[in-house]
């Protein structure tokens, strides 16, 4: 029975595997193909890749997607710290109240926030929807993910630590950067990740609030899926290098520094 539960499992564990890395492989293999056909791979060719980088509509939404990400990570990432530190220090019935409030963007719907948001940017004037717009929503949305990714942390803190460096002379923001900061480093760079992806990631939110053809890549990515263009695939497949050599990087670097920390 043991050994059947092993082999079981073990079959179970591939088939989910293939199921998840199937259409990156897939979409990877085929950005290669020599013909436009996304089902028949012809041959190996790189005119694909070299079609996008020609191609200025593709390259300017590959620049507002990466632009936009990074500013609304560095926003949301400052922003949801201060915030999760401040709410830490407040009364439990703050905490409880703003916790919730703090969910609401997470379970509310998309379409529901990008038509919220459309009617707010719309009837705002001076704002006109486009670049400004799109990355205020994004960091709208992203702040949450970060608060909720830092307070867990928060919490298994010693609530005497930053009153300690206070007594031996440092200042509050010194207190926050040199004590609290570097303790809570992990939920940080955790929600840095998430509010990337889901910047990186967002359609029907920046579908609603962009304009003036600021576009990201999943806006992009809409209006070719509607002919065939296998371009999609060189762009897909270039995301997935950038994304994977991130993780590479974001996990093998603390190890790295774990080892020369015991040399």
């Amino acid at each position: 029975m043991k050994k059947k539960r092993k082999i079981f499992s073990k079959f179970y564990l591939g088939l989910m595997l293939v199921f998840f890395y199937l259409p990156i492989v897939y979409t990877v293999i085929f950005s290669f193909n020599d013909s436009r056909s996304l089902t028949v791979f012809d041959g190996f060719s790189l005119r694909w890749y070299e079609r996008m980088f020609n191609d200025r509509t593709m390259m300017q939404a590959i620049g507002y997607t990466f632009l936009i990400a990074i500013l609304a990570t560095l926003i949301s990432t400052i922003v949801g710290t201060i915030t999760a530190i401040a709410l830490s220090k407040s009364r439990k019935s703050v905490q409880l109240v703003m916790e919730q409030l703090n969910n609401l963007p997470i379970m509310n719907p998309d379409i529901v926030t990008a038509v919220g948001l459309l009617m707010l940017f719309s009837s705002i004037r001076f704002i006109e929807k486009g670049f400004m717009t799109l990355l205020l929503a994004h960091v709208m949305f992203c702040i949450p993910y970060v608060i909720l990714s830092i307070m867990p942390k928060l919490r298994t803190l010693d609530p005497n630590l930053a009153e300690a460096a206070l007594d031996l002379g440092a200042t509050p923001w010194q207190a926050m950067t040199k004590v609290i900061v570097p303790q809570i480093m992990p939920g940080i760079l955790s929600g840095a990740l998430i509010a990337f992806t889901m910047s990186f990631d967002d359609f029907v939110i920046s579908y609603f609030v962009t304009g003036n053809g600021v576009s990201n890549i999943s806006i992009l990515v809409y209006t070719m899926s509607k002919r065939i263009n296998p371009s999609i695939n060189a762009i897909s497949t270039i995301v997935i290098l950038i994304i994977t050599v991130a993780l590479i990087l974001i996990n093998v670097l603390p190890m790295l520094r774990k080892k020369e920390v015991k040399a």
